[in-house]
């Protein structure tokens, strides 16, 4: 390329054209040896959790969200090591709407929290996956910018990889992991309103719907299965021009609420207003869980809750097993291609082929 600045008249000056190719920025780079991690055995996964390793926690976590099969033994191997020193926390759940401010509302949760009670908080956020590219941003990190240096915080942002309306399949062992570690509280955020509040649900001791206040039908925003599900609705960004109609909304919810039967642990689940921006109305959230958590302890409803989830989560594995030998299956694989060929020429319907699927693989079953 020419530079005009090169011209004659231009004296003194001269403009360098740059290499094609310039390469990497330091040469003996390219001969160093990369440094590889030390591979962990399960004693070293299980010694480091025990010692609230975050690295090590944090490998832990990355090797159970693997579908490499020897991964995924190594990893329940670890869970059933961690299990004995599990379940000494406290689990919340966090939905609402996109754009609600649940990254923000958990940052000073966690932050007043931590400063009120002490301890120790995990955040497992589950970030969307592209159904285009599979790929997820994971940049809850970044909305969460006090908890992100927090001493006494772990953030792990995990990608929803398709499975039931965003929550993560892993997400329930990732908890036993987190509190083998010495996590007392943990936060589980979910993608928002949607199929994934029943799984949340399913793991969690209390579950938090975050509403806003002032975008129309305030009652449209949340459907009657999150409103059954919910142990208390927290309306945010009550603060400014906006609290008004703040106090508008929860006297809808408290009216909506009122038209429910009494939950089964015997708790009215209550309404909440405050401002995640400038962190008014937390203690009142937060002093509002804590008096539940009393109250489902004191009535025996906390250790029956727990006791449900574990045999949900039995069920649940059950299913994702039953799936997972199916579709991997290399004989299997090939039959598919052979169906969705048939059901695009009009040779057979959809529900016969899956059908005729199903009868051939628990033949294949039989004669093994």
């Amino acid at each position: 390329m020419d530079h005009p600045e090169n011209d004659s008249q231009y004296q003194g000056l001269k403009v360098e054209t740059s290499p094609e190719n310039p390469g990497i920025v330091n040469p003996y780079l390219k001969n160093r040896p990369r440094a590889r991690k030390r591979e962990l055995s399960v004693a070293d996964y299980v010694e480091g959790i025990r010692k609230g390793d975050v690295t090590i926690l944090s490998r832990a976590v990355t090797l159970l969200e693997s579908t490499r099969p020897e991964h995924e033994a190594m990893a329940q191997e670890v869970i059933e090591k961690c299990l004995p020193f599990a379940g000494n926390s406290v689990r919340i759940g966090i939905s609402g709407v996109p754009g609600a401010g649940k990254s923000t509302s958990i940052d000073e949760f966690g932050i007043h929290v931590l400063n009120e009670k002490g301890g120790k908080l995990a955040v497992l956020a589950i970030d969307p996956t592209s159904e285009r590219t599979k790929g997820s941003i994971l940049g809850d990190k970044t909305r969460m910018e006090k908890l992100a240096v927090h001493p006494r915080s772990f953030i792990r942002p995990s990608p929803s990889s398709g499975s039931l309306g965003g929550v993560a399949r892993k997400t329930r062992e990732t908890i036993v992991l987190c509190e083998a570690a010495g996590y007392d509280k943990i936060f589980i955020e979910t993608v928002g309103v949607g199929q994934s509040e029943t799984a949340c649900h399913s793991m969690v001791d209390f579950f938090l719907v975050i509403q806003v206040a002032g975008t129309g039908d305030e009652l449209q925003g949340i459907k009657r299965g999150i409103m059954e599900m919910a142990d208390g609705i927290a309306i945010n960004k009550c603060d400014g021009d906006n609290v008004e109609r703040c106090r508008v909304a929860a006297g809808h919810f408290k009216n909506a609420l009122h038209l429910f039967p009494l939950p089964d642990s015997g708790w009215a689940p209550r309404v909440y207003t405050y401002s995640g921006f400038f962190g008014t109305g937390i203690k009142e959230i937060w002093d509002g869980i804590y008096e539940y958590i009393d109250f489902v302890k004191a009535n025996g409803y906390f250790d029956r809750r727990r006791r449900q989830q574990n045999r949900y989560w039995m069920y649940e594995t059950i299913d994702q097993r039953l799936r997972n030998s199916f579709y991997q299956d290399p004989e299997m694989e090939q039959r598919l291609i052979a169906a969705e060929n048939s059901i695009e020429l009009g040779q057979q319907t959809s529900f016969m082929a899956a059908h005729r699927l199903l009868e051939q693989y628990f033949l294949k079953l039989k004669e093994k």
